[in-house]
């Protein structure tokens, strides 16, 4: 594995509010991890019966290793409960993610004889398409404690799906975070949802919550969600995001960022480790926003899910960047200053690449 190790000295957004006998943990998940072999720089989507060359292409721990790894180079303690395969895949995914990235996998587990599960993303256009394959791992007999008393935990919803582990977080004290992929049933029933009730805050994009809503617009889905959870956020893709929070009546917008997309997987995990470390460090509603956007912005100029996430280096190196162009708006400048007292001293040449084509070479950093 040759991706470059996160900052060490990296900073931590929630220096100022940490205390003696605070969970050891900032942020729980639990999910599948794959192997993600992401291929990018082909002109169109692959032709049936033709055979397409891609000019870049790169390997990565995927599924939940994304957010668990946006988190992590974000500064906040994160821990992981998964399984993993005893292949070389798996072997791999462990690796980068305890030695790579530090993230505690006190909560995971090898499975003997299980192979790992394996995505291949082809990006195109500023899409992707994905194939994936993998087996149910077999039940644990002696399953640890889960989940570990934390800040906050991010949970994956689905209908009809009540996954335990939610509400007893949420008795701990833990604060949930949910978003939410496609409803295969196409029901789109926000009752079919029953962990959505332990959220604090719910962030499907644009499509999703109109669909749950039965609305027409972003915005009014994000006001009739704000009824069932205390904070809303749909994001709109190229258009930034909207959030309400229905406790307070506040509403924030923010604008995205215009970027070359290179490879766009990963970005909404991005997203949400943003929005869920400005939300632990107490930052306003529309810096959270903010920063969140600028996050999964600087993710999709990389290649790979969990390897593109930025940590403060690279956010820095934006900092400083975008401080050279000549027609910069000074409004915009101004949306992003709340950054300034955080960000490190010194900052990598940007971007940096850190997936790799492939993981057969060897471990030099």
């Amino acid at each position: 594995m040759t991706s470059t190790a996160p900052d060490r000295d990296r900073t931590d957004p929630l220096a100022a509010l940490r205390t003696p006998g605070e969970p050891a943990c900032d942020v729980y998940l639990t999910g599948t991890v794959f192997l993600d072999i992401i291929f990018t720089g082909l002109d169109s989507a692959p032709v049936r019966g033709t055979e397409s060359w891609a000019r870049g292409m790169g390997s990565s721990p995927g599924g939940v290793a994304n957010m668990a790894t946006a988190l992590a180079r974000l500064g906040l303690r994160t821990s992981l409960a998964a399984e993993f395969g005893d292949d070389h895949y798996g072997e791999y995914c462990w690796d980068t993610l305890e030695q790579g990235e530090g993230i505690d996998l006190g909560f995971s587990r090898t499975v003997p004889g299980w192979h790992s599960p394996v995505t291949v993303s082809m990006a195109y256009e500023g899409e992707r398409t994905m194939v994936s394959h993998g087996h149910v791992a077999p039940p644990q007999e002696h399953a640890p404690r889960c989940p570990p008393r934390a800040r906050a935990a991010v949970a994956s919803l689905a209908p009809g799906v009540d996954a335990p582990w939610v509400a007893e977080a949420a008795r701990k004290g833990t604060r949930i975070f949910a978003d939410v992929g496609w409803d295969e049933t196409g029901r789109w029933d926000l009752a079919a949802l029953p962990d959505l009730a332990q959220c604090e805050a719910f962030l499907p994009n644009a499509e999703e919550a109109m669909r749950y809503t039965r609305t027409s617009c972003p915005r009014a889905a994000a006001h009739a969600l704000a009824e069932h959870v205390p904070l809303a956020v749909v994001t709109l893709g190229s258009e930034g995001a909207y959030a309400v929070d229905g406790r307070t009546g506040e509403t924030a917008s923010v604008p995205a960022i215009e970027v070359a997309a290179l490879d766009p997987t990963g970005a909404g995990d991005v997203f949400v480790a943003g929005f869920v470390t400005g939300t632990l460090a107490d930052w306003p509603l529309a810096d959270r926003l903010a920063f969140a956007g600028l996050t999964a912005a600087l993710s999709v100029q990389e290649f790979g899910g969990s390897l593109s996430a930025p940590g403060w280096s690279e956010i820095a190196a934006w900092w400083r960047q975008v401080h050279t162009y000549e027609d910069q708006d000074p409004a915009a400048l101004e949306r992003y200053a709340f950054l300034g007292p955080l960000l490190p001293g010194s900052a990598r040449p940007w971007p940096l690449r850190r997936a790799v084509p492939t993981i057969g070479f060897g471990r030099s950093a």
